[in-house]
């Protein structure tokens, strides 16, 4: 099973998708942190980020690996652990630039794709049992045929709220203020090169804004037993 999911910043796409993967034993891939992980290799190779054909051909030759264990995923770039530097506000700042160049975009779904496509093998991280990718371009090009693909959306404060309390530990309203130009920025120049924030055909969208995270997960799951008709398993507190 491939179960795709994706979402404007902060609807909670990460923390879901690795829930439902976990309930379900399957893979969990985040491509945003690949994202991140290709903007933290130029800068550490000293790349103008704004010259796109050298950033395009260091993301070509990025010795990428992504780790897709749900309840410890990892990234790793040229043997280093790049887990947490890739969460830092240098890279949030910067990630754009990598994020809207169209042949990092064309490199990084390759790589998707194939992650996806060995999740299918027995010899994959969940036995062949499938994958749970999040992420921009998922539902619509990397994985337009997943058995589920999902549009989790949330109302612009819950999703502030969110991601302030990911990155200063408070939602007060300094935090929120301090996280905004983040959080917007980033939809703001996505929406340039991916669409994410209105269901394509097929794509059923979750709005989370009233929900908590397990009830969120129960609602994907929700989706995922709808739509391919196959039971998931039992709820949270069932």
């Amino acid at each position: 099973m491939t179960i795709a999911i994706d979402g404007p910043s902060g609807s909670g796409k990460s923390s879901v998708s690795k829930g439902v993967a976990r309930r379900l034993g399957l893979a969990y891939l985040d491509t945003g942190a690949m994202y991140r992980a290709a903007t933290w290799w130029c800068l550490h190779r000293g790349e103008d980020l704004a010259d796109q054909t050298a950033v395009a051909h260091a993301v070509r030759v990025m010795p990428l690996v992504m780790g897709l264990d749900p309840s410890g995923p990892t990234v790793h770039v040229d043997g280093t652990d790049v887990g947490e530097a890739i969460r830092s506000t240098e890279i949030s700042t910067a990630v754009s630039a990598v994020a809207t160049n169209l042949d990092v975009r064309a490199e990084l779904r390759r790589l998707q794709r194939a992650v996806i496509e060995a999740e299918r093998t027995p010899s994959g991280f969940a036995g062949g049992r499938g994958v749970v990718a999040e992420g921009r371009d998922i539902t619509t090009v990397v994985a337009p045929d997943a058995d589920a693909r999902v549009l989790l959306t949330a109302s612009e404060e819950a999703r502030l709220a969110r991601r302030s309390l990911d990155v200063h530990g408070t939602a007060d309203a300094a935090a929120v203020e301090a996280t905004k130009d983040q959080v917007l920025r980033r939809d703001r120049d996505d929406a340039t090169v991916s669409q994410f924030q209105v269901a394509a055909d097929g794509v059923v969208t979750v709005d989370s804004s009233e929900l908590d995270l397990e009830q969120t997960i129960d609602a994907v799951l929700a989706v995922v037993e709808q739509v391919t008709g196959r039971v998931v398993g039992p709820r949270h507190g069932s």
